[in-house]
């Protein structure tokens, strides 16, 4: 039987045969269409209720346009670009449908941590993704972006206190792994895990990608399939 890696280099054995195999539900259902929908600058401005969401936050110029794009098979889903801070607003995707049918949203948040952004820019970023964390009744998880290169930084853990005050589920996703020695990625991985041990709203399972060369990416399809499985009644 072939047996995949996990993101902390651990065998990973295909699911016993009363499971769901969520690698191939997720390589489905991430294989069909994938539209731009909406733009949201203020909370007023958001998209009415519809298909379950999942959200995308991570430090400017981490990798998150980058990283959508290998996630839906597109080149040009969410616009890439060398320089940090682009995305201003609540960007929403919908995939497997248009607006009204589709089987899931994806939600691209601002980049955080932009330092040429001016104080007020700032505050209005903070506080557009602080009002949609606490009133998106449909939002299942926030996957929060770290560059796997460095880890985590003090940043990145300002946007955990402000996810666990929301009481909002979130998982943690390095990026950039073929920048990082094979040596060096387990340990990025346990200590990733280990600084986030005690927030009450973190997710205890981290996973490790690539959108170069594609690693990790099927495991976070098929963990955003296991998340909407979870959720049907």
């Amino acid at each position: 039987m072939n047996q995949e890696k996990s993101a902390s280099g651990d065998d990973q054995a295909h699911p016993p045969p009363d499971e769901p195999d969520f690698a191939e539900i997720g390589r489905k259902l991430f294989a069909e269409e994938c539209t731009f929908i909406w733009a949201a600058a203020k909370i007023g401005g958001l998209p009415p209720p519809g298909a379950p969401e999942i959200a995308f936050a991570g430090r400017s110029n981490v990798g998150k346009s980058s990283l959508l794009n290998a996630l839906t098979n597109r080149k040009r889903l969410a616009r890439a670009s060398d320089t940090p801070g682009r995305t201003r607003e609540l960007n929403f995707f919908a995939l497997g449908g248009d607006a009204d049918r589709a089987k899931l949203r994806l939600v691209d948040m601002p980049g955080y941590g932009y330092a040429a952004a001016s104080k007020e820019q700032i505050a209005s970023w903070t506080g557009l993704m602080r009002d949609f964390l606490r009133g998106r009744a449909q939002l299942l998880r926030v996957f929060v972006l770290v560059d796997g290169r460095h880890g985590l930084k003090p940043i990145d853990l300002e946007m955990f206190d402000l996810l666990d005050r929301a009481a909002m589920s979130y998982q943690i996703v390095l990026t950039k792994r073929d920048e990082v020695k094979k040596a060096d990625q387990e340990e990025r991985v346990a200590a990733t895990l280990a600084a986030i041990a005690k927030r009450p709203a973190a997710f205890p399972e981290a996973i490790f990608t690539s959108s170069q060369t594609g690693e990790g990416v099927g495991e976070l399809r098929a963990a955003i399939a296991r998340l909407l499985a979870e959720r049907e009644p």
